[in-house]
C-alpha cells in the first residue's frame, strides 16, 4: 500500500479516479485569473477524489475489508467517504456528534451510511469509530490525513494545468492540509508556486510553519467548519517546506465578502472554506505570473446568509 507523497502517487491516483471523478471546470474570472469549479465535484468538494483513490487503492492491494470503511465526520469527508463505499459495494460507517445538524446525517443516509451519533463532541465521535474499526475490521479511513488521500486531491492540479497550460500559480484554501498537500505536491514537479490561504484564527499551516512542527493551534473563523482543523498534516508541512508556497493569513470580514461577491458577481455558490481562496487575491497582493488558478473547493453550505 502506498505510503510516500510524491508526484507518482497523484499520477496513479489519477489513473484510479479517471472515469469515476468530474474533471475540474476551469473558467475566467478576470484577464489572467480563473476559477477552478471544483465545488461541482461528486458530494460537493474535492473530497470525492480522494475518498476514492484511497478505497480503490486498498480494493487494488486485496485490502478492502468487507466490514467496509469507517470515519468520524460529519462534513465533507464523511459525504465523500459514504460516496466512494457505495461505489465500491462496501459499507461506510460514519461517527459523527449527537448534536450534528439533521441535514447532514439525512445526506449520509442518502449516500447509504451506517450513521452513529455518539457523544456530544467531535473527540467523543472519534473515540468510538477507533474503537469500531479495531473490532469489526472495518478500514479506518481519515479527513485529510493519510497520502492517498492528498494524493487523489492532488489530481486536481494537473487538471488545471490541462485547461491552463501557462499556469503559473495556484491558490487554494488550507485547514488539515489534504488538499494543500496533493496539490503542492503536484505543482512543485512542474515548477508552479501555491499559495496556501487560512483564516486568521485557523492557521495550522502557518503556525506549523512558524514552529517548525505541526502544533495545536486555536480554531475561531466563519470557515472553521470545513477549514477548521487544530493541526496540519505532517505532509501537508512537508509539501510547504519543498516546494514554492506562500503562506497568507485572511480576515474573516474578507472571507465573508469574497464568498459574497462570488454570488453577485457570478452566481456562484461556495463555502466560507472554499471563499478563503478568493479572499487572499483580493486582500493580498496578487500573485505573480501570467495566469493564476483560484481554487473553489466545496459548496456544502447554506446559501440563505448570502
Amino acid at each position: 500500500m502506498e505510503r510516500q507523497l510524491d508526484h507518482a502517487a497523484v499520477r496513479a491516483a489519477a489513473e484510479r479516479t479517471a472515469g469515476v471523478i468530474r474533471p475540474v471546470a476551469v473558467v475566467p474570472a478576470a484577464e489572467g485569473l480563473w476559477y477552478a469549479l471544483e465545488h461541482l465535484q461528486h458530494t460537493g468538494s474535492f473530497k470525492a477524489r480522494g475518498a476514492h483513490n484511497f478505497l480503490a487503492a486498498h480494493r487494488a492491494a486485496g485490502a478492502l475489508p468487507t466490514a467496509g470503511v469507517t470515519i468520524a465526520s460529519g462534513g465533507n469527508a464523511g459525504l465523500a467517504c459514504a460516496w466512494a463505499a457505495r461505489a465500491q459495494g462496501v459499507t461506510a460507517t460514519v461517527f459523527l456528534p449527537a448534536t450534528a445538524p439533521r441535514v447532514k446525517v439525512e445526506r449520509l443516509r442518502g449516500y447509504g451510511a451506517d450513521v452513529r451519533l455518539v457523544g456530544e463532541r467531535y473527540a467523543e465521535a472519534l473515540a468510538a469509530c477507533e474503537e469500531f474499526a479495531a473490532a469489526s475490521g472495518a478500514l479506518l479511513s481519515h479527513a485529510y490525513d493519510h497520502p492517498l488521500i492528498a494524493a487523489g486531491a492532488g489530481t486536481l492540479l494537473d487538471e488545471i494545468r490541462t485547461a491552463l497550460p501557462r499556469l503559473d500559480t495556484v491558490v487554494v484554501a488550507v485547514g488539515g492540509g489534504g488538499l494543500f498537500a496533493g496539490v503542492a505536491t503536484a505543482a512543485r514537479a512542474h515548477g508552479i508556486r501555491v499559495v496556501a490561504a487560512e483564516p486568521e484564527h485557523c492557521r495550522a499551516l502557518n503556525a506549523a510553519l512558524e514552529a517548525g512542527r505541526p502544533v495545536d493551534v486555536p480554531v475561531r473563523s466563519v470557515a472553521a467548519d470545513s477549514l477548521g482543523a487544530t493541526r496540519v498534516s505532517a505532509d501537508a508541512l512537508e509539501a510547504a517546506r519543498l516546494g514554492d508556497v506562500t503562506s497568507v493569513l485572511v480576515p474573516d470580514e474578507a472571507i465573508t465578502a469574497a464568498r459574497r461577491a462570488l454570488w453577485e458577481e457570478h452566481r456562484i455558490v461556495v463555502e466560507a472554506g472554499a471563499a478563503t481562496a478568493l479572499a487572499a487575491v483580493r486582500t493580498a497582493p496578487r500573485p505573480p505570473g501570467r495566469e493564476v488558478a483560484v481554487v473553489l473547493c466545496g459548496a456544502n453550505t447554506d446559501p440563505g446568509d448570502l
